[in-house]
């Protein structure tokens, strides 16, 4: 017999043919604005070009939207293909005759690589081919001064794997709050709302160079606890995208102690570490900065900076390297719960193994070829020949945007990126309301379909609200695209007064 008092029925799953309503509505509202439109419409620019050439008012797209250096031209390290080139087909270390084409460096590195995994064909390890994490650990007590233990180094198929593998581990519940910085690479929010988890901005400080103020952490993680979120992790990005900041020492102390107090996991995304463009500011890591502190302090603030959990990333992909679609990166975890580094553990095994070739290119990122090796001097002359033509580009757009009405800039220290502001017309902002896009959005795209040159909006990486940006690769070569870009804001600017 029926009773009103009984709890009504759940509704009937969703059994029909998958749609935008049934599927998860964490993939469905995520949004990766460096791929988003503005990359779609650039490749259709691009396929136009080819099929009628002249038919546009430029003559090729160029690609400043995204990270991606090789697509822009920039030459592979020789010592490092040369390793993958004998790694893909090792029966060239039996042929005396195309050995010639090889350094010695090359493949003796290629064998002792091969002698730990037999064949690039095959699974590793899950946590990382353990000799490579051993390179990594080796690099790290260089770089840092403090010694680093290969099991706390998992090997990842680029940087942004492992970061998500982090984010699923600590995500719990919606509830979770991820401390990010805004703007913020949009890795992180996409992939907390694919995890269903709560983003906790806190504004970088344009005044001073995009800094990151201890204050400003401080007041977003109050609103988000009385908001009834728990923030469990804070993400720093030094040097910054996409604004190219770096981060001062006395920062990341002020930083290290917020974490530490309040129990977060500081998580340090430095894939760009190698990215540095100016003699008065160097890249420190989180790693080497919260030994140093603790080698500094004594009691109690001592035991609080022995219970930070921190997790730091790196990544082949950028630096001089640009080894994007190699997919090879690392993590390295400090004060990580033996329990929860095994559940960590068994999420990347479900993946069985990082790929293999990328955690090759990773042991030749970390250990590149020494003084007195035969591949030294031209490693040496490829790797600083690339980063003086990224310092020169940097410059190059840094001044053109110094020279035009509305924006400003700030000097460009590290990474990859320029990110401008720009005043724009109340008749620009009204067009772009007009057709329900962000104003930023429309200039960017208004730049592509006049220049060919693809830009990604601040409103894609997250800004102060009346605010307007955009972000800019300076990998492409040459630096004529910044007269282009000049040209065009002036003409942009013209038409909407």
């Amino acid at each position: 017999m029926s009773s009103t008092n009984q709890p009504p029925l759940p509704l009937p799953l969703d059994t029909g043919r998958l749609n935008l309503h049934n599927i998860n509505q964490g993939v469905v509202n995520a949004q990766y604005a460096v791929r988003g439109a503005l990359a779609i419409r650039a490749e259709e620019l691009r396929e136009q070009l080819k099929a009628n050439p002249g038919s546009l008012p430029f003559d090729k797209v160029i690609n400043c939207n995204i990270g991606n250096p090789q697509q822009l031209d920039q030459k592979p390290l020789t010592f490092i293909r040369q390793v993958l080139a004998l790694a893909q087909y090792p029966d060239l270390l039996n042929n005396k005759d195309a050995l010639k084409a090889f350094s010695q460096t090359a493949i003796s590195r290629a064998k002792y690589l091969l002698d730990q995994v037999n064949s690039v064909g095959a699974y590793s390890v899950s946590q990382g081919v353990p000799a490579i994490r051993k390179s990594v650990a080796n690099f790290i007590e260089r770089r840092d001064g403090h010694p680093a233990d290969i099991n706390d180094i998992f090997l990842t198929a680029g940087a942004s794997l492992g970061i998500t593998d982090i984010l699923t581990v600590i995500c719990a519940h919606p509830k979770t709050g991820i401390m990010i910085p805004v703007p913020q690479y949009p890795l992180y929010s996409a992939t907390l709302s694919v995890l269903d988890a709560s983003p906790v901005p806190y504004y970088l400080d344009e005044s001073s160079a995009w800094g990151t103020s201890p204050d400003e952490i401080a007041q977003r993680y109050a609103v988000a606890e009385q908001m009834g979120i728990v923030p469990r992790a804070l993400v720093v990005v030094n040097p910054g995208n996409p604004t190219g900041s770096v981060l001062s020492k006395e920062d990341m102390y002020a930083i290290i102690r917020f974490a530490a107090t309040k129990g977060l996991v500081l998580m340090a995304d430095e894939v760009y570490q190698s990215n540095i463009y100016t003699d008065s500011v160097r890249f420190v890591s989180f790693k080497k900065a919260l030994r140093d502190l603790q080698s500094e302090v004594s009691g109690e603030e001592a035991e609080e900076l022995a219970g930070l959990q921190l997790v730091s990333f790196h990544s082949v992909s950028k630096g001089m390297l640009g080894e994007c679609g190699q997919r090879g990166g690392y993590f390295e975890m400090i004060g990580i719960d033996p329990a929860v580094r095994q559940q960590i553990y068994k999420l990347v095994s479900v993946r069985l193994c990082p790929v293999v070739t990328g955690q090759f290119v990773v042991d030749c990122m970390v250990n590149p070829p020494q003084p007195g090796d035969d591949a030294y001097d031209q490693y040496i002359a490829e790797y600083e020949g690339i980063k003086n033509e990224l310092r020169d580009r940097a410059l190059a757009l840094h001044a053109a945007f110094e020279k035009m009405e509305g924006v400003t800039c700030a000097p460009p220290e590290g990474a990859m990126y320029l990110f401008p502001t720009i005043t724009l017309p109340q008749k620009a902002i009204q067009q772009a309301e007009k057709q329900g896009v962000a104003p930023d959005a429309l200039y960017c795209m208004e730049l592509l379909n006049s220049t060919g040159i693809c830009v990604v909006p601040g409103s894609g990486f997250g800004q102060r609200p009346g605010t307007f940006h955009f972000r800019t690769t300076f990998l492409a070569p040459g630096v004529e695209y910044a007269k282009s870009i000049a040209d065009f804001h002036k003409a942009f600017m013209a038409k909407y007064k």
